[in-house]
């Protein structure tokens, strides 16, 4: 008796995101929570890469699945669950950024993380800080639509035809963006290293 809810949440776990959201839309609104169990910490890693808030990025991501539970009725299932997920997190953002316009400036792309070889030195080590503290004040100069396209694309690896139905374009498009905002970002950057 005690291996059947061990052999059905088993099974739940084997459940593809976009069956599982479906299972929500038909009213089993406790598959809510194994969705968010699987989604929460890239959730949130979105929402800290753009405002660098831990706190906020924890409400928001609680927003995002308020949201969810209250527009089940769109999710049609087809296309990409990741696809409307960050459809909608991206709106949570968007929000919450024009309810508090104060806090716009202050983008930070703080989780970026680099290996350290064990053979290099204090001072390399102190080298490759500085360097992405530079990103990440580079990062800040991008504008919102910029850094959320190279979040999304580089930091959270999401396909480009994922990232095309987030941002509401073409695949290619989503390519483009991408493409040009890591240029401008580049360009940015180098312009920081000149002395």
């Amino acid at each position: 008796m005690g291996s059947i809810p061990f052999v059905n949440q088993s099974k739940m776990q084997q459940l593809s995101d976009n069956s599982l959201m479906l299972k929500v839309k038909s009213g089993e609104l406790d598959k809510l929570g194994l969705l968010y169990e699987r989604h929460k910490k890239r959730l949130f890693g979105f929402f800290y890469n753009m405002n660098s808030d831990a706190m906020t990025s924890e409400d928001l991501v609680q927003n995002v699945f308020v949201r969810m539970m209250k527009y089940k009725h769109s999710y049609s299932g087809e296309g990409s669950f990741l696809a409307w997920m960050f459809s909608m997190a991206r709106n949570v953002n968007n929000d919450y950024h024009n309810k508090n316009k104060k806090s716009r400036n202050q983008y930070e792309l703080s989780t970026v993380e680099y290996k350290l070889e064990a053979t290099e030195t204090i001072e390399n080590t102190m080298d490759q800080k500085d360097a992405i503290a530079q990103l990440n004040r580079a990062m800040q100069n991008l504008s919102t639509d910029k850094r959320e396209v190279l979040i999304l694309s580089k930091f959270k690896e999401m396909r480009f035809s994922e990232i095309g139905q987030v941002l509401g374009c073409s695949e290619n498009t989503a390519k483009v963006k991408a493409h040009r905002a890591l240029k401008e970002l580049k360009t940015v950057f180098n312009q920081m290293q000149i002395p």
